[in-house]
């Protein structure tokens, strides 16, 4: 593997976890969101990774990782399908017949949870990518 194909590889981690932390960002916006334009409250939305190319099982021992994985991709953003939270507020202006709000299923603290990990694997991809970049460094100085 070239130093090219490895920051690549690192930049394109890079993309998908800025747009993970934005979908995080996106949730964590809404959690108090009970009507959208969609009608009922806002759905927690989650990122869908993929590594790009998929080789079936068998390649994977026909060449390198390298050879095989080039790029992760975002291939999907996935709206939660799990009933919203009734909570108990007759003075709301979205309260049902009986009080209750349909409230988002947005969890804080495992928003947080994602949103450090994200962060973190953001981090791992801009490390990888100075690494990338001082090996070439050191290569050409190298060549001199």
């Amino acid at each position: 593997m070239d130093f090219l194909t490895s920051m690549q590889i690192g930049a394109s981690g890079l993309t998908a976890q800025r747009m993970r932390m934005d979908t995080i960002a996106s949730n964590l916006a809404n959690i108090e969101t009970t009507r959208t334009p969609e009608g009922g409250p806002y759905k927690r939305k989650d990122v869908m990774f993929s590594a790009l190319p998929l080789e079936d099982f068998s390649e994977t021992f026909k060449g390198t990782l390298a050879d095989q994985v080039r790029q992760v991709k975002v291939t999907e953003v996935v709206e939660d399908q799990s009933a919203p939270t009734m909570v108990y507020n007759p003075s709301h202006p979205d309260a049902n017949e009986k009080g209750y709000v349909a409230m988002p299923n947005i969890n804080l603290m495992e928003e947080m949870v994602n949103l450090i990990n994200a962060t973190r694997s953001f981090e791992a991809n801009v490390q990888s990518i100075n690494a990338a970049k001082s090996m070439a460094l050191r290569a050409i100085d190298l060549g001199r």
